[in-house]
């Protein structure tokens, strides 16, 4: 923020503060012949008004020139945050990449990107997307947009989705980059649709037991989940594990929508209630297509919102095994207003409430995000990740499942079955190359130059027997020397299964993809196994 702007949000976040307080008669008036005062009781802008009338008045008489729509952008976030941590304002610039990973499309060329060396390298091209019918490959270095240089140090991931998306039937002309040929490349892409998928991956944990990673709830979330669910049925899985960990949330339906194809007729699966905003229930209407077959749900601190709605239905309704770690605790629900401008603010009008009655939204002080950010530090820090025994619940709010099992509000779901981070092989040398990003540069690296032969293989169990026999660990060692990290021997000894599982996942997501990544990374996971353990008592 310039000093300028610093200069006048106390001005304007004192008026913002006091919108509706009537100062009148307790103001001290001084005057002198170079300024205008207006008399007492005269002075516009009382009310609900106040903070457009400093505006106009900075606008119309201020003795510098003032952008007003910067000032709003600059000075609307300030007053927004002395509300609670999940309402925002959302400048018209900003409003494009909004919810564009929710709605099932964006507009855009169609390529997943990394930023390696100041560079824009594509990792893989987007069935369905534009830039796969153009011809562009995985391993591309996109050098120029629209004959502009674009490499170097201002290049940064925010910058290049801009430049990337745009409206739909739009022109952009890349320089690329390849491997194959001695001179750059250009190709003219006219943006257009591009499929965003939530469901991750779905696959056969065991001959019986499907997987379904979901990572976030959107527009398309309950289409995707349905056809898995067909594949992996008509695999052979007769039961199932639901992956929410790391899933932030999304839209409220389309978690309902998903609840719904689980639970009996008239069984709540959540309901909002606000100030303003009656309570609204939403029950399960006895259509769901799955409503016998068992599963277990796996979750952690980083699930939030929708994926906790979820997680709290299965578990109130006594429908499902929660296993993992407490969860994030985000019930608040937002609503989004446009304004004239283009900009738009979301907020917080209600709460989400689990059938047993309990709010999952963590304790928060207004006005205090920062502080409210930390409480995942301040968790990892108190061992909660480690050990079941660390978790403090709150006593003072204690509901009861359908079945009459306790269950504790005041901030996340609580798995049933705890599950701590495996750090049991984990040493210094691990956690700095994992930190500095040496695993996964050396794995894009190892990808890069050996695509035509990692192509060869069109199944990760394929792939990762090919691997296994590679010497790719001492690679990445020698590699991460080059960077400035001293090899350990005892230490990656230590830590040799995980940085090897690490590395075979990384490259066969860059690749194959996500349906080689996951069964990989997963392959040794411990929540996965107790998953399995339950599924076959």
């Amino acid at each position: 923020m310039s000093n300028k702007w610093k200069a006048l949000l106390p001005i304007l976040f004192t008026v913002a503060v006091a919108v509706g307080i009537i100062i009148g008669s307790q103001i001290e008036y001084y005057t002198n012949e170079n300024v205008r005062i207006p008399k007492p009781g005269s002075f516009p802008g009382f009310g609900k008004e106040k903070l457009q009338t400093i505006i106009d008045l900075i606008d119309e008489e201020y003795i510098d020139t003032i952008n007003i729509d910067s000032l709003n952008d600059e000075v609307i976030p300030e007053i927004i945050k002395q509300l609670d941590p999940h309402s925002v304002y959302i400048p018209a610039k900003d409003m494009n990449l909004g919810n564009e990973d929710l709605e099932g499309s964006f507009s855009g060329i169609g390529v997943q990107f990394n930023i390696q060396s100041d560079t824009v390298m594509v990792v893989s091209v987007i069935n369905g997307g534009p830039s796969k019918r153009q011809g562009i490959q995985a391993g591309d270095r996109i050098v120029s947009v629209d004959d502009s240089s674009f490499v170097g140090k201002t290049i940064n991931q925010e910058k290049v989705l801009r430049t990337l998306r745009g409206k739909k039937g739009s022109k952009v002309k890349l320089g690329i980059k390849r491997r194959s040929s001695t001179k750059i490349l250009y190709y003219t892409i006219t943006r257009g649709d591009v499929p965003v998928k939530t469901v991750d991956v779905s696959y056969l944990l065991t001959p019986q037991i499907g997987y379904v990673k979901i990572g976030s709830f959107g527009a398309q979330t309950h289409d995707e989940f349905m056809f898995a669910m067909s594949k992996l049925k008509s695999q052979g899985a007769k039961k199932f594990v639901f992956d929410l960990r790391g899933n932030p949330g999304g839209y409220l339906q389309a978690a309902i929508a998903m609840v719904n194809e689980f639970l009996p007729r008239k069984s709540l699966i959540v309901y909002t209630a606000g100030r303003t905003y009656g309570r609204e229930d939403s029950y399960a209407n006895g259509k769901g297509n799955f409503q016998d077959d068992e599963f277990v749900v796996l979750i952690d601190e980083w699930s939030a919102s929708a994926s906790e709605i979820f997680a709290g239905a299965m578990q109130d309704n006594d429908r499902a095994t929660i296993i993992g770690r407490r969860s994030f605790g985000k019930g608040l629900v937002q609503k989004e207003q446009e304004l004239k401008d283009g900009s738009a603010i979301r907020l917080t009008v209600a709460k989400y409430y689990t059938p047993s009655g309990r709010c999952i939204q963590k304790p928060y002080k207004r006005g205090d995000a920062e502080d409210y950010m930390k409480d995942i530090v301040t968790r990892y820090k108190h061992g909660e990740f480690n050990t079941k025994d660390s978790i403090k619940q709150n006593e003072t709010e204690v509901y009861k499942t359908k079945k009459g099992r306790k269950v504790y509000g005041g901030g996340g779901i609580t798995a049933d079955i705890f599950v701590g981070r495996d750090t049991l092989l984990q040493t210094p040398y691990y956690n700095k190359v994992i930190n500095e990003g040496y695993i996964y540069d050396f794995a894009f690296k190892y990808a890069d130059e050996n695509r035509a032969k990692l192509s060869q293989f069109k199944d990760w169990k394929a792939l990762l027997a090919y691997l296994e026999k590679q010497p790719l660990l001492n690679d990445m060692v020698v590699f991460a020397e080059k960077k400035g990290t001293a090899r350990n021997v005892s230490q990656i000894v230590k830590s040799e299964p995980l940085l090897e599982n690490l590395l075979y996942a990384y490259i066969a997501n860059i690749s194959i993809g996500d349906d080689a990544y996951y069964p990989i990374q997963n392959k040794d996971n411990n929540m996965i196994k107790e998953a399995i353990k339950q599924l076959n008592k």
